[in-house]
């Protein structure tokens, strides 16, 4: 059992504050996954967690239990970094078993839980070889199999795909989630990847400035974020905010109206979004080709980007365009103009503050 309270958790380094009161909860076997911008202090909180960085205010617990003045190595936790670290000198067994070896656990035993371990991640035929033989997808395997050797109920990863090609990363993503399906341990996963993140996690903590912007399932917050900053984070592409002046004509409905001179009009979400400046979210998948009465704005084209299944066009000016995903291939061009709906259904409201409101 593995379960992770941080409560109220401060960092400071000198007077600059970089975790600035977080609270989090992590339950026993979930996944979860710290994801934000770079320098947002996701892996400053691993480190925390890991007893690597000492907290400076407030507790981390583990299973109830005060861990702050608790040794590293005392804590019963695993980590997996993202440079690796392993022993040069060492063969794939020895690095794996390492942990063993300090305990004095007999040499049978750690060849035994060695090799259960190594064909667990596909390293029977390597590990007689040392790291510098290696690719990289088989040195973060053997990172990881010197991690779950020990048994740990928590494990932390820190960025362990960052070094990996993308053909690796994918291959590694599903590995992972099949050995935390497998040993069921408690996941601590960190990433500036927001697409490790959606499809990996049970649970996300959207980090940025060292707080918590919000922690939700993949799918609530790729469906409700709570504020702009998460709403353009999580998605690939990002969300599009639109800014729009807010109106209230008196039939219910709210009018946005766009800089573009073009307008669209929904259900009013109430005295939460005063009149005035705010901002409409669109993710591109939400945008359609439209033409004639049925548009509800035209622009030109800046760029086309085809991925043969889908096509991502990029409209307006290139310091702030606006994204459309239309499936398959289009015969459209940079230069043209187009004519695009907003599905009313699937639009986003944020006030000037950043917050989402909530439509009815």
């Amino acid at each position: 059992m593995a379960v992770i309270e941080l409560r109220t958790v401060r960092k400071f380094y000198g007077a600059l504050e970089v975790i600035k009161g977080v609270d989090i909860r992590v339950e026993d076997g979930e996944f979860a996954v710290f994801v934000g911008p770079s320098g947002c202090g996701k892996s400053t909180l691993l480190r925390m967690i890991a007893g690597l960085e000492s907290i400076d205010s407030g507790d981390f617990l583990l299973d109830g239990k005060r861990m702050n003045d608790i040794a590293p190595d005392k804590r019963g936790i695993a980590m997996v970094f993202q440079s690796y670290a392993l022993y040069p000198h060492m063969t794939v067994a020895e690095n794996i078993g390492f942990s063993l070896d300090l305990k004095k656990v007999p040499k049978p035993e750690i060849r035994r839980q060695v090799e259960a371990v190594a064909g667990t991640l596909q390293l029977t035929d390597y590990l007689d070889r040392r790291p510098a033989a290696l690719s990289g997808g088989q040195r973060q395997r053997v990172a990881i199999g010197r991690a779950i050797i020990k048994k740990p109920s928590l494990i932390l990863f820190d960025e362990p795909l960052s070094n990996l090609d993308a053909a690796l990363r994918v291959q590694m993503r599903a590995e992972l989630q099949r050995l935390h399906r497998d040993f069921k341990a408690t996941v601590v996963y960190v990433t500036h990847d927001q697409v490790e993140a959606m499809t990996m996690a049970d649970r996300i903590v959207v980090l940025n400035r060292g707080t918590v912007a919000q922690e939700a399932p993949p799918i609530a917050l790729y469906h409700q974020p709570d504020n702009a900053f998460v709403a353009t984070f999580i998605g690939s592409p990002r969300m599009n905010l639109i800014g729009v002046t807010l109106a209230r004509p008196g039939n219910g409905s709210v009018r946005l109206e766009a800089a573009g001179g073009w307008a669209i009009e929904l259900p009013d979400p109430g005295p939460s979004l005063p009149a005035g400046p705010a901002r409409l979210g669109v993710r591109p998948e939400h945008l359609k080709l439209a033409n004639g009465a049925g548009r509800d704005f035209e622009a030109e084209v800046a760029v086309v980007e085809r991925l043969g299944v889908e096509t991502y066009l990029s409209v307006g000016p290139l310091a702030d365009p606006i994204v459309a995903r239309v499936e398959g291939d289009v015969a459209i061009r940079p230069g043209d103009r187009i004519g695009l709906t907003i599905d009313r259904t699937a639009c986003h409201l944020f006030g000037a503050d950043g917050k989402a409101v909530r439509r009815a």
